[in-house]
């Protein structure tokens, strides 16, 4: 199979849990997931198989959107409610207007540390690893960007609250929830999390590893269905077609002239990339503008 597949990824797997177990399901060694999921959290997991392997960094560095659950009044060292707790306050002078306002700060640009839990390495080792050994090191702020955040409910009495976060890669929303909390003056938690979208994936259209089991065994021609064409990431970019004679150019990423190319509607800016398709309309490349030629950004 050579695709992206989008998979609903269930709570208490690990991302490297729906790879291996993908691996069985369709017999394939080249397989690779476009971005860690927390065990804890749920949702959309595209997964890039075959010749689409080379698209997994690519989808890494696409925006995401999420559903997350906030428990207030509680401190933990994960940083969500797999954690222990290590502090809790009182949260009865916290009003639905606070959180409401609160929640706008971090709309845009701003500054994250990130947690200790998280697989992000210092000097080779995972930073989970140092804190399972109980050991803290400093970690730099990181820009990320908040594109839009949205409470969703409120719930008081229980201690908690939802939001909808579209956000830029680097984000966690762990680290979110609880910079949210000190913000409230407070403390607050992770609960759930649900990935609904990474890109043009988007969580109504996931598959469990289960269904893709039960089509792999009892009708496998249908499989092929489920898998995404490399191509159908880049949307609104132009798209052009080799020509006959420069098929092997192509073949080789060389730099291409416009004189190659057919199908152009209109001319690239300086820069640009655009995707290039070989004679039979097979996805071959991705090539960027560069004076009056093309020169190839990424090979599929």
């Amino acid at each position: 199979m050579d695709g992206i597949i989008n998979i609903y990824k269930e709570p208490g797997f690990t991302s490297h849990d729906v790879v291996a177990k993908l691996r069985g399901i369709l017999h394939q060694k080249k397989i690779g997931h476009t971005g860690t999921l927390d065990p804890l959290a749920s949702g959309v997991l595209p997964v890039c198989c075959g010749k689409a392997t080379k698209a997994c960094g690519l989808l890494t560095d696409k925006d995401k959107s999420y559903h997350a659950v906030c428990r207030l009044g509680v401190e933990t060292d994960t940083q969500d409610m797999s954690g222990s707790i290590i502090r809790k306050c009182d949260i009865s002078g916290i009003t639905e207007e606070d959180i409401i306002n609160c929640i706008k700060h971090f709309e845009g640009v701003i500054m994250q540390v990130p947690p200790m839990y998280s697989a992000l390495k210092v000097k080779g080792k995972k930073l989970y690893e140092l804190a399972r050994e109980g050991i803290t090191v400093e970690r730099e702020p990181r820009q990320v960007t908040i594109h839009s955040i949205n409470v969703t409910d409120i719930d008081i009495k229980n201690s908690q609250f939802s939001m909808d976060v579209t956000c830029s890669k680097g984000t966690y929303i762990r680290t979110l929830c609880h910079d949210i909390g000190i913000m409230l003056k407070n403390a607050a938690a992770m609960e759930k999390l649900v990935r609904t979208r990474v890109s043009v994936f988007k969580i109504e259209d996931a598959h469990t590893l289960a269904e893709v089991q039960d089509i792999a065994v009892h009708n496998p021609e249908k499989l092929k269905e489920y898998f995404l064409p490399v191509d159908a990431l880049f949307t609104g970019y132009k798209k052009a077609q080799i020509k006959n004679g420069s098929e092997k150019a192509l073949a080789n990423g060389n730099k291409l002239s416009g004189s190659m190319l057919k199908g152009l509607t209109e001319e690239p800016a300086a820069g640009e990339d655009i995707l290039v398709y070989n004679r039979d309309g097979g996805f071959k490349a991705i090539y960027k503008r560069d004076g009056e030629e093309y020169k190839v950004n990424k090979m599929f």
